[in-house]
């Protein structure tokens, strides 16, 4: 079953312009998620799918393969899709381009289900919030799934609500500091991994979907599907994601990834 991993990235960011290019360790950020991409076994063929020139142009340095797409799609789904429109690919791996510490068992850990179970189209990954900071933060995506991993709602709010814990007036007691160093709550709470496994056949459909009102209101792609009436599988994996939204967060991956070379 062939597999094909897309790596979309532009360069025009309102909170981060030149993003997949910044510098880390040496090397652009795009240069390290397809790397380490490349270590996921059940992938057969890797690209970064891009707008722009320079961004294709690091990608043809370092050896990687590269597609120039439309500069008019809204979201990297779409510019995904444009890619595997011109390739046979049954299964399709959308892996978001500001995860520089992404590891390639993580990714066969999301590909392995839609190979295992044909009655699923899609699948990504969840990991546990280990800091309340992370809870409160509406760029930290939380996912909450039935008994049979399958998602129930995705947000930037943190979720569930524990009312005992918490209380019944509505408000968290470490609201104002956004969690700080108290404990979090007393079962699990999931951080939402943005990586994605599709068929192929929804992967064209999505990008022909309108936007729904959910994923206006909370500005996430994958409720599209939900409100559509897909089921979302979640695969729990040991990983803590640190994706590049603004500078600080490039700060530390450099610090992490400075870590693993001079440990």
């Amino acid at each position: 079953m062939s597999v094909v991993a897309v790596i979309p990235a532009r360069y025009g960011s309102s909170r981060f312009p030149g993003k997949p290019l910044a510098d880390i360790c040496g090397k652009p950020m795009v240069q390290h998620v397809y790397e380490r991409a490349k270590s996921a076994t059940l992938v057969g063929e890797i690209m970064v799918a891009t707008d722009d020139d320079r961004i294709a142009e690091a990608v043809r340095k370092f050896g990687g393969e590269v597609v120039l797409t439309s500069p008019d799609h809204r979201t990297g789904t779409e510019r995904v899709a444009e890619v595997v429109r011109g390739r046979e690919a049954e299964i399709i791996v959308n892996i978001q381009g500001d995860e520089p510490l992404i590891r390639g068992e993580i990714i066969d850990a999301a590909v392995k289900p839609l190979m295992s179970d044909e009655s699923l189209h899609i699948s990504t990954l969840k990991s546990p919030i280990t800091r309340m900071s992370d809870w409160f933060n509406p760029n930290v995506v939380k996912v909450v799934t039935d008994r049979e991993g399958f998602a129930l709602y995705f947000s930037r709010s943190p979720i569930p609500f524990f009312r005992d814990e918490f209380g019944g007036d509505g408000r968290f007691p470490s609201w104002d500091r956004k969690g700080g160093d108290d404990p979090l709550p007393p079962c699990p709470v999931y951080v939402h991994i943005g990586l994605y496994v599709y068929r192929r056949s929804l992967l064209l459909s999505i990008a022909q979907m309108e936007p729904t009102p959910l994923e206006r209101a909370e500005r996430l792609e994958q409720l599209r599907l939900m409100e559509n009436g897909y089921r979302i599988k979640v695969v729990p994996v040991d990983y803590h994601p640190v994706g590049v939204d603004t500078p600080a967060d490039l700060e530390e991956v450099r610090e992490k990834l400075a870590r693993e070379v001079f440990p």
